[in-house]
């Protein structure tokens, strides 16, 4: 019924933010070259953000170690793309998209793995405590940044892009947009349309939900909520390596503190977009990716506190978010 319309009020805030920097930005071209890196730098935090967005919002779990699986991601991206040199150096762009797909997998299931790790050994214990939560699993990202460092030591390591997605294709004779930005346009939109599906049109999303709301009802119908929810923490930590993956060659150099310092981005989407909400991630991601880009064209000194200003203003006009969670 008229409860359930969709609310475009939160659609249209993005629109308005772009259309406002267009006459401060002042060149129609510089704006949609600024909109479309903005619109890619979203996606890729969007991955990012899916993971911990799934987590609290399924499980109830603040996870404050969320960075170490973005690292962890980052740095096997180093390992597998510096394994396929002749995958990267190639001036074939299905060798280079192959290589790319091996170190988002080969992250991914690594990143899961640790991620079946971090639950059992420092969520489980902790589960509907969440002052311990963020203590506990803000201690397991330090050792696990420790870890890395271990591994692959303290230094930044570089992770250049493969040949092919180097550079940038022009559009209408004086937009450009980078070759990589669009692959995480297509990562970014492919990620939030399988997590929709999975979430609302498959038996798995509407056993999880069910789990959230009812979890002595769906056990006792013969299903093992806690193999459940560990899967999705498990989902969680895996896009986060995948996240990792962009992120790292986004910035073409991963350090052991790029985890930590994408946490602060992470958490601002998902306070933007509604503590659990697929949807308010997705969204509140895009503004992120669009203010940075915008007040970093604009007034590079004001840009390290714009999204802190955005989210601010997000919260004062809906206290709860883009799109808050409902109970019922």
């Amino acid at each position: 019924m008229a409860k359930n319309k969709f609310d475009l009020v939160p659609l249209l805030l993005l629109a308005a933010l772009a259309l406002a920097a267009l006459p401060a930005i002042g060149s129609a071209s510089s704006w949609a070259t600024l909109t479309l890196a903005g619109l890619a730098m979203g996606l890729i935090i969007f991955i990012i953000a899916s993971g911990l967005t799934l987590v609290f919002g399924l499980m109830d779990v603040l996870n404050f170690g969320h960075g170490v699986f973005i690292a962890l991601g980052a740095f096997i991206a180093t390992t597998v793309l510096g394994a396929m040199g002749g995958f990267t150096a190639s001036p074939s762009l299905a060798s280079n998209l192959l290589a790319v797909a091996a170190a988002c997998a080969v992250g991914m299931a690594v990143a899961g793995a640790v991620g079946l790790l971090f639950e059992r050994v420092l969520v489980r214990p902790v589960y509907g405590m969440h002052l311990k939560q963020i203590l506990i699993t803000m201690g397991g990202m330090i050792i696990g940044e420790e870890l890395i460092k271990v591994i692959w030591g303290a230094q930044l390591i570089a992770l250049p892009l493969p040949e092919g997605l180097r550079g940038a294709l022009v559009l209408g004779g004086e937009v450009a947009v980078e070759k990589f930005r669009l692959l995480a346009v297509l990562a970014g939109l492919a990620v939030f349309v399988l997590l929709l599906w999975l979430l609302n049109r498959t038996k798995l999303g509407l056993l999880i939900r069910a789990g959230v709301q009812d979890r002595e009802m769906v056990e006792s119908l013969g299903y093992r909520i806690r193999r459940l929810f560990v899967g999705v923490f498990a989902g969680g930590s895996a896009l986060a390596g995948l996240g990792g993956v962009m992120w790292g060659l986004y910035q073409q150099g991963v350090t052991p503190q790029i985890g930590a310092q994408v946490n602060t981005l992470i958490f601002i989407v998902i306070i933007i977009g509604g503590l659990g909400s697929t949807l308010g991630c997705f969204v509140g991601a895009l503004l992120v990716g669009l203010m940075a880009n915008y007040t970093g064209f604009l007034a590079p000194k004001v840009a390290l506190f714009s999204n802190i200003g955005l989210m601010v203003a997000v919260l004062l006009w809906r206290p709860q978010g883009l799109y808050p969670v409902k109970s019922a």
